[in-house]
């Protein structure tokens, strides 16, 4: 998740990326994406199980952030909103 300015990254996990995205739209989903109006889904991955889901978010927040907005990149070049897709996806729960 970043904010309308792409300056802050937020990275966590979740058991329904739907939910989340809604919750950090309407300012509940914490308190980090509250005060900096995370907002925007710009990246996103999927695991079997929550124990891998984990491992790569400790991995993810270790990195650069150089590193961090390449990955973004790699899959959403124009930093684009993902969210509406995201709740239009009937295969995201």
């Amino acid at each position: 998740m970043t904010n309308s300015s792409n300056k802050v990254l937020y990275i966590g996990v979740t058991n329904s990326l739907k939910r989340r995205i809604s919750e950090h739209a309407s300012g509940v989903g914490s308190t980090f994406t509250h005060k900096y109006n995370c907002i925007k889904c710009v990246y996103y991955e999927s695991f079997p199980d929550i124990e891998q889901a984990i491992a790569r978010e400790k991995q993810l927040k270790h990195f650069k952030r150089s590193w961090k907005d390449d990955l973004v990149v790699s899959i959403n070049p124009g930093w684009r909103n993902l969210s509406t897709d995201i709740i239009a996806d009937p295969g995201i729960i």
